[in-house]
């Protein structure tokens, strides 16, 4: 167990609801800065005022792409998310095709990846496989696809589908991708024991709306 492990700088400090006020994104990124997280994730209509809260802090913003469902043309998703990089976002988290996954379609799959990373030069991009709705084979064929289309790291889940990161998930993710990409786990991780399990599964970033607590001790109840 890696008990004295600073988790912080594992943490993407996020807040994605669709009824998030302005004063909400504010308080994350004070949160984001007082507790050195590596970075906030915030829908892409608040990385302007994302950008101007941590100006000065090394916090990295994050956003989101064709989130939650991955159901939009590859065309859209690149342009919101060159659109998110030329708004200030240092991350892009993209959902992949998952209908085109549960297919097998992995020609699909890698193209609609492709676009968003042709798009985000200069930017991380991790590519969100959705495995609570994969088989282990299709999340084996599912990371593979980002891996060749370039993803800088591979992402368990949204956090929106009816399940979240596991420790098996995370463990397979990693075996595929060995030191090509890193993973970020993300969906249901609540304490800091949770936390330490992931990373000693393999993971290199969380994704949690439970940061301050994590940090603190604490169990955090609430999703994303």
């Amino acid at each position: 167990m890696l008990c004295l492990v600073n988790l912080a700088p594992y943490i993407d400090h996020t807040l994605l609801k669709p009824t998030a006020t302005p004063a909400d994104i504010v308080t994350l990124c004070q949160e984001a800065r007082e507790h050195f997280f590596k970075a906030v994730c915030v829908n892409p209509v608040y990385i302007p005022l994302a950008q101007a809260e941590l100006s000065g802090s090394p916090v990295l913003i994050a956003t989101v792409c064709g989130f939650p469902l991955g159901a939009v043309l590859s065309t859209q998703k690149a342009a919101e998310a060159a659109a998110s990089v030329n708004a200030g976002a240092h991350e892009v988290d993209m959902v992949i095709h998952v209908g085109a996954a549960l297919a097998n379609d992995w020609n699909t799959v890698g193209a609609d990846i492709r676009a968003v990373r042709d798009a985000t030069e200069g930017a991380v991009l991790k590519v969100i496989i959705e495995t609570c709705f994969l088989s282990d084979e299709q999340k084996v064929r599912a990371s593979e696809a980002a891996l060749s289309a370039g993803a800088d790291f591979v992402k368990t889940s949204t956090g929106f589908g009816p399940g979240g990161a596991t420790l098996g998930d995370v463990r397979l993710m990693k075996r595929v991708a060995g030191d090509t990409a890193l993973i970020k786990a993300a969906g249901g991780i609540r304490t800091r024991a949770d936390a330490e399990a992931m990373i000693q599964a393999g993971a290199a970033r969380l994704g949690t709306s439970g940061g301050v607590a994590i940090v603190s001790g604490q169990e955090h109840r609430v999703g994303y």
